[in-house]
């Protein structure tokens, strides 16, 4: 217990500064959720009150003889006959049955308003309700949201925290070797990522009227660690006179190429199916599949606004299945209209060479190896239908010469019923192109010959390959 008090009073004061901010985000969400419990049935006061206002509207602003009878000695009879044409609108509809029409008109004299008004008023009382329960059910997933960002937001500052660190040696010796090399270094610093990778971030300029390529630099800083570096993806390929801040990274142990063949419905141009492929943070390749709901420019518009969130969320660091939970809520709570796409992704590793694939309603992919093929499913559904999403994930170890094989369910719909995995894994294995473009226009060619037909859906076809370096 002393070593954790000790602990919390050496902590660095960004992360107590960053985890204040996160509690202020997990407060609010917390009162996001107690603001207002969710009802699905109008309470005992609700009741009442539409009761009131339907009397008001029938008893009170007429002569009828009966009226004081109705609300005084009798008004729990009146208010019973009300309570069983709500019970009986909620259950059957705006017919209701012969024997409490009769009932009504014994007891009313004005049985036929009373009903409509009745009628009107529960109307009026239940598009309330449903929009308080939708208004319940939006705060219950933006307090989801930011529990969610909080719980980001403390992983990464104590992620940073721990993996930054000095070495006064190592700098110097650094520092050194670029300046024999024609740079000057203004700062650095260490970085052990959580996979006990380097990354080391320079501030350098190089000398007057000097070119130094970034490659060579970050090569000669991967000499003096005793580890393989490379310049971070993106980052600018030369040093000039300028002082600019650089990033090294380890270089992976894997690379992966990919190919993609795509036709719409109908061989329409346009196709509602969109795909991402990009590096990542980390080591990482993510490769996405998104098929919008039916097809055509609207499909296209909807998977592509889905591949484009995606593609934001995972740069800034969000886990897959986080920015896809995310996502969902954003489109589920956003619209009136239920408007869906479902969502494909495989989350290659470089430096390990494993895969995590990770689907909300997408189609089967495939795994090609040396000794066969093998498939991965999924049965939730895609984004944006309920604000509740089941997301299924599955991790493979590969080896170098492996495939990876994406589709969308128009491919897999254009095969024979209860054939299609069993035609595609022989599809796949009969392939023996290494080229991942070929590879996935073969794979497309061979669906589209053994169909026969006009493409009935958009179909596309991702193929990945992976190798060591």
């Amino acid at each position: 217990m002393e070593a954790v008090k000790e602990k919390e009073t050496f902590l660095n004061p960004y992360v107590i500064q960053m985890d204040k901010f996160a509690d202020s985000l997990v407060h609010l969400s917390n009162t996001f959720v107690q603001l207002e419990p969710y009802r699905g049935t109008f309470s005992k006061e609700e009741i009442e009150e539409m009761f009131q206002r339907t009397t008001d509207r029938v008893c009170r602003g007429c002569e009828c003889e009966r009226r004081g009878e109705c609300l005084g000695e009798k008004k729990i009879d009146t208010y019973q006959i009300f309570y069983e044409i709500l019970c009986k609108v909620e259950e059957y509809g705006a017919e209701l049955n012969v024997e409490l029409k009769r009932k009504l008109k014994r007891q009313c004299l004005l049985a036929p308003r009373f009903l409509r008004e009745a009628l009107e008023v529960f109307e009026g009382g239940k598009q309330v309700l449903m929009w308080n329960q939708k208004i319940v059910r939006n705060r219950e997933g933006y307090a989801g949201q930011l529990m969610s960002l909080a719980g980001m937001i403390k992983g990464a500052t104590r992620e940073l925290d721990a993996g930054i660190f000095t070495d006064d040696h190592l700098e110097k010796r650094i520092k050194s070797q670029l300046r024999k090399s024609g740079v000057r270094m203004l700062s650095v610093v260490f970085y052990m990522t959580s996979q006990g990778k380097y990354e080391i971030h320079l501030t350098v300029k190089a000398g007057k009227g000097q070119l130094i390529a970034t490659k060579e630099m970050a090569a000669l800083v991967g000499r003096c660690v005793g580890r393989t570096m490379v310049p971070e993806q993106g980052e600018r390929p030369v040093v000039g006179e300028e002082y600019c801040s650089i990033a090294c990274v380890e270089s992976a142990r894997f690379h992966t190429l990919q190919g993609v063949a795509k036709i719409g419905k109908g061989c329409d141009k346009i196709s509602g199916d969109t795909f991402l492929m990009t590096d990542l943070p980390g080591g990482k390749k993510g490769i996405a599949l998104s098929d919008g709901m039916g097809s055509g420019e609207a499909a296209l518009q909807e998977s592509k606004m889905v591949v484009e969130m995606l593609e934001e969320l995972l740069e800034a660091g969000f886990p897959v299945k986080t920015a896809i939970q995310m996502m969902n809520t954003a489109l589920a709570i956003g619209r009136e209209e239920v408007r869906f796409s479902t969502i494909d992704v495989s989350m290659f590793d470089l430096y390990t060479g494993t895969c995590e694939f990770v689907k909300a309603g997408a189609s089967v992919t495939f795994v090609k190896r040396a000794e066969g093929v093998e498939k991965i499913t999924s049965s939730t559904l895609p984004i944006g239908v309920l604000q509740e999403l089941e997301i299924d994930s599955q991790t493979l170890k590969l080896e170098s010469g492996d495939f990876v094989i994406m589709v969308t369910d128009g491919v897999m719909d254009a095969l024979p019923v209860g054939e299609q995995e069993e035609l595609m894994k022989q599809f796949i294995w009969e392939a023996g192109m290494v080229n991942p473009k070929e590879f996935a226009h073969h794979i497309l060619g061979r669906v589209l010959e053994v169909s026969g037909e006009v493409p009935s859906d958009d179909m596309t076809v991702i193929a990945v390959g992976i190798w060591n370096l």
